[in-house]
């Protein structure tokens, strides 16, 4: 039987779309839990919210002990919490078994040709390949124009759906009016993002309305939505808004969906992936469900 390789996140919200999409549509829901629930638990341990009862390598080695359907692994990077993260689990998928392979960056690991298939935040690609035009971006499915074919092979075939938003979020004596693109066309002044979104924010954005705008940061440790409350206005990933209002904030627009995505290398792909595609499909999933 041959196995389709899918690279997928080592954790966090984007695995566990991808995990839950796939048990859906290969009746594994259980494999799905396991991982989901183990990788949750060696997060809290990892941020002291949970006592782990044995030492990690125990833990590791009891994870693995004669299961042949998943594994993890210790992540093992600089400058990181050394937590346990997914490594690969397999999935029947008719004549084919389906098996996601952990990547620390899945996106870059198509770039480079090692998968056809894979899944990752739609901010990566934001963040990495899409032209910067004066004009806002603010749909997934616009993002594989703005893509150069010199750059990458990647192409966006679809979104899961597990979205929140980057939102535009400001103080009521800056908020006037409606909180959204136009307002920030009009606006001069600081804008407060995280560093590492500064070229998805002028993608979504627009090059144009951040003639007036300087970008600053949030310092070492400070919560962003402190750091927006003392800036006046910002971008930062939100799901209810309800720690922005806390902080005495006004959620304005969701400018662009932070979503998990399904990546093609379009240079790699075969007859044989489109069934994993399928999977994926909003209206093959519709169609599946009547």
């Amino acid at each position: 039987m041959a196995t389709i390789s899918v690279a997928v996140p080592r954790k966090g919200r984007p695995l566990e779309a991808v995990l839950e999409r796939v048990a859906a549509h290969t009746e594994t829901a259980g494999l799905a839990d396991e991982v989901i629930s183990t990788l949750r638990y060696e997060k809290a341990v990892t941020k002291d919210d949970q006592t782990a009862d044995r030492p990690v390598y125990e833990r590791l080695a009891d994870y693995s002990d004669g299961n042949a359907e998943f594994s993890l692994l210790r992540d093992a990077r600089e400058g990181f919490p050394r937590r346990i993260v997914f490594d690969s689990a397999t999935f029947p998928l008719g004549d084919h078994d389906l098996q996601l392979v952990g990547r620390e960056e899945p996106f870059r690991a198509l770039r480079k040709h090692e998968f056809a298939l894979g899944f990752d935040s739609a901010d990566l690609v934001l963040e990495e390949v899409v032209r910067l035009d004066p004009d806002p971006l603010a749909d997934i499915a616009d993002i594989n124009d703005r893509i150069d074919p010199r750059d990458t092979d990647v192409r966006v075939v679809t979104g899961l759906g597990d979205t929140v938003y980057h939102t535009l979020l400001a103080t009521p004596e800056v908020a006037s009016g409606d909180l959204d693109r136009s307002f920030v066309a009009d606006y001069e002044g600081p804008l407060c993002i995280s560093p590492r979104y500064e070229r998805l924010v002028e993608a979504v954005l627009g090059t144009d309305a951040l003639e007036d705008v300087t970008f600053c940061y949030p310092g070492g440790g400070e919560e962003e939505e402190a750091a927006i409350s003392e800036a006046g206005l910002g971008v930062y990933v939100t799901v209810t808004g309800s720690t922005a209002r806390d902080h005495g904030l006004v959620v304005g627009d969701g400018l662009f969906p932070s979503e998990t995505v399904l990546l093609e290398n379009h240079r790699e792909t075969t007859p044989v992936h489109e069934e994993v595609e399928a999977l994926f499909d909003p209206v093959e999933t519709e169609l599946a469900a009547l």
